[in-house]
């Protein structure tokens, strides 16, 4: 029998896509707000024994997650024999330790959370730092794909003789993933965060690259700030435009436009989040692991 694919609000043109590359079935649901601002649920298609996939990515997870459950306990009440949930971007990765007395590690908390609405986790480079799989932080079976394939490809076919900069430590498995894979020369600067806002990065060393268009890296590109200084820091060594490439369009409010006016000759991302720079597409890849796992 084929899987049943079904789509958050937000994340209908992923999952027709996924649906047509699999020759899967499009299941159908009303998900709407009553006028209270509760959420309504109501399964439409036929789902008691079958493999149902729920397509969420979590970018603003808060304003998702109770659907998402309620989506997946009717689903569970109705018969649904398996729950996969399939969120190309996983939220809660980054609080992966207590900074600061009396803060939580919600990374753990948001793990035991999706542990329990799905049977089984799809993602794409999760934020992985601190810990070393998402086995340490999920209880369900949970693969991490990974988009360095695509990010290599998509740079040699549009990038002149680049040059690969991760724009600080966290961003160095990024860079030197894609430079391996694609041959290009690499290099990771250091940042000294002074605020959600405000960072410094050290001068990245060019000297036998000034004829090579600077490519950043990064797994998430959400204030830009680490981008745009990095950015600064390059026009006072090349004349050449950097190219931004990050895997994750998280965006915070007004960051996209000041990455371009601080002088990206262009911003790149995967369509792991919908936004205007997506040009990578991780479809392919959601839908391959999707039939290699048997459920």
């Amino acid at each position: 029998m084929k899987q049943l694919l079904f789509a958050l609000p937000g994340n209908e043109k992923l999952t027709d896509s996924l649906a047509a590359i699999l020759g899967a079935e499009r299941g159908q649901a009303e998900i709407r707000p009553f006028p209270d601002g509760e959420t309504y649920i109501r399964i439409l298609s036929e789902v008691k024994g079958r493999q149902v996939v729920l397509v969420c990515t979590l970018h603003h997870p808060d304003e998702k997650l109770l659907p998402l459950y309620l989506l997946s306990q009717t689903l569970r009440e109705l018969g649904a024999q398996h729950v996969c949930l399939v969120a190309p971007y996983l939220a809660y990765m980054r609080q992966d330790k207590q900074f600061k007395s009396g803060e939580g590690i919600t990374s753990r908390y948001f793990a035991k959370l999706i542990s329990s609405i799905a049977d089984s986790l799809f993602t794409i480079d999760p934020h992985l730092h601190r810990f070393h799989g998402l086995q340490e932080l999920y209880t369900i079976p949970a693969l991490a794909l990974h988009a360095a394939p695509l990010l290599a490809d998509w740079v040699k076919q549009h990038v002149p003789k680049p040059i690969l900069i991760g724009p600080d430590e966290e961003s160095m498995q990024w860079v030197s993933e894609v430079a391996g894979l694609a041959e290009f020369p690499s290099l990771v600067l250091q940042k000294t965060r002074l605020g959600d806002k405000h960072v410094e990065v050290s001068q990245p060393v060019l000297v036998q690259y000034k004829d090579h268009t600077p490519v950043l890296v990064d797994d998430i590109i959400s204030t830009a700030r680490t981008m745009i200084e990095t950015i600064q820091q390059l026009k006072k060594l090349t004349s050449i435009s950097p190219v931004c490439i990050g895997v994750h369009a998280v965006f915070g409010a007004g960051a996209y436009e000041a990455l371009q006016s601080a002088g990206a000759a262009k911003v790149v991302t995967c369509n792991t989040i919908t936004h205007p720079s997506n040009a990578i597409r991780v479809d392919a890849i959601l839908a391959e692991a999707i039939t290699a796992d048997s459920f």
